[in-house]
């Protein structure tokens, strides 16, 4: 295939991926969404709500790292496809039984888990075949593109299905999930996962490694690369953190600031809105040059913004001035997260081999998945008894000493030998 015809194809892929996340991501925001509201109106327990936030999150933990052995070892393409039907026949063997038997919590549960695990297979496969699917040149744009169509969808999917629960049956809401990984799933076809791939492809002929084998093959690649470890480590405290966040921005705000449930949910949309204006950004924008000092410097902004939340908490504002605040906060916190994941995803797409990008971006997202209910175990627990603004203070502090000691400097001149001697704050002048 000549070059020209390579780039018409990577385009098409570009828009495809891009239209194919957002219809997915949107219908799953939809199901998951009505599905928890249902879960609470049917028990009124926030127990059997976290069982169901359980049956997501333990899955995907256990299995990423065989999703990541499975996307390096067997075709790509056929993942996508069979991880898009299971999700289909998941939700849709949800929506036979809800049909003949009504809707049970062991139904729902059973469902939640499966969808996350096929889910969980398709992203990991997808995650690993950016770089196959779009030329190198436009891996940014197409990673902004992505978390363009995860935030859009992020801001609808709870838009549309507030306004669908309570007048139309769960079941519409099961239909809404099948149409749209049905949609996806005839796009997906459609695409070429080897367009830019360099190895070979593996034929059931060719002997493959174990699973224990493959996986220590990538732990072992892992330790051999130190910055791509660095990013990973990194990316696993950032997430345990911030889980101090993603469970004081309710406690701080509806406890404490008593801010109306209305005001808290635009408060909420905000992340996502900043998150979307930060993909539009990265998606027109020169790819950045040093993407790993880049993410160092967004990651200690959004420590000040953590650190930022308990400021309310210390200064008597007005009921409208706090609401004002924690809307900007959380506006400035989406974009900071997008400046963080969005070069150093462009970086590992192109830094890591393409015969281990599975099993890193599946080890990532099992460690990652880790963290947040530890996270959210422990957060939990200290906003019960110590004061808010210490809990937001000390886990910004911790941020902070973790990203300087990882991201240190002899970290980013290993990452970018060019750049010599050069502080820090000389490149910025570079990017």
């Amino acid at each position: 295939m000549s070059e020209a015809a390579k780039l018409k194809r990577a385009s098409y892929h570009l828009y495809t991926f891009t239209v194919s996340k957002l219809i997915s991501t949107f219908g799953s925001s939809v199901y998951a969404f009505g599905i928890s509201l249902y879960v609470l109106a049917l028990t009124g327990s926030a127990a059997s709500f976290a069982i169901n936030l359980i049956s997501s999150i333990l899955p995907r933990t256990i299995l990423a790292p065989l999703a990541g052995y499975a996307a390096d070892n067997y075709s790509k393409k056929k993942l996508i496809i069979i991880s898009q039907l299971g999700g289909v026949l998941s939700v849709g063997g949800l929506l036979a039984y809800s049909m003949i038997a009504g809707l049970s919590l062991p139904a729902i549960y059973a469902a939640t888990a499966l969808v996350s695990i096929f889910s969980m297979f398709n992203g990991v496969t997808f995650s690993a075949s950016i770089a196959n699917l779009i030329d190198p040149d436009r891996i940014q744009k197409a990673m902004g593109f992505n978390q363009s169509a995860v935030s859009l969808a992020a801001i609808g999917g709870p838009v549309i299905g507030g306004a669908l629960f309570g007048f139309v049956a769960m079941n519409v809401f099961l239909v809404i999930e099948i149409a749209a990984y049905l949609i996806a799933l005839a796009l997906e076809m459609t695409m070429n996962f080897r367009l830019y791939s360099n190895v070979e492809a593996k034929t059931a002929e060719q002997p493959k490694p174990s699973v224990i084998q493959g996986m220590k093959e990538g732990i072992a690649y892992l330790k051999d690369n130190r910055v791509i470890m660095v990013i990973v480590t990194t990316a696993v405290g950032l997430n345990f953190f911030f889980s101090a966040l993603m469970i004081g921005l309710p406690f701080i705000a509806i406890q404490q600031l008593k801010v109306e449930s209305v005001h808290f949910g635009v408060i909420e949309a905000m992340i996502a809105v900043g998150m979307l204006a930060g993909s539009i950004y990265f998606s027109v924008r020169k790819e950045v040059k040093f993407p790993l000092l880049f993410s160092k410097r967004a990651i200690l902004v959004m420590s000040v913004l953590l650190a930022a939340l308990g400021v309310p908490l210390i200064l008597e504002f007005s009921y409208n001035v706090n609401v004002a605040y924690l809307i900007i906060l959380m506006l400035a916190f989406g974009a900071s997260n997008v400046c963080v994941n969005t070069p150093i995803g462009v970086m590992m797409q192109k830094d890591v081999a393409e015969e281990y990008r599975g099993r890193v971006f599946g080890i990532l997202e099992s460690m990652a998945m880790a963290m947040m209910p530890l996270g959210y175990l422990l957060f939990g627990l200290l906003y019960d008894v110590v004061p808010a603004e210490y809990v937001v203070w000390g886990s910004s502090l911790c941020l902070v000493i973790l990203t300087g000691y990882m991201i240190r400097t002899s970290v980013i001149k290993a990452a970018y030998p060019e750049l010599g001697h050069a502080p820090e704050n000389m490149v910025i002048q570079k990017q």
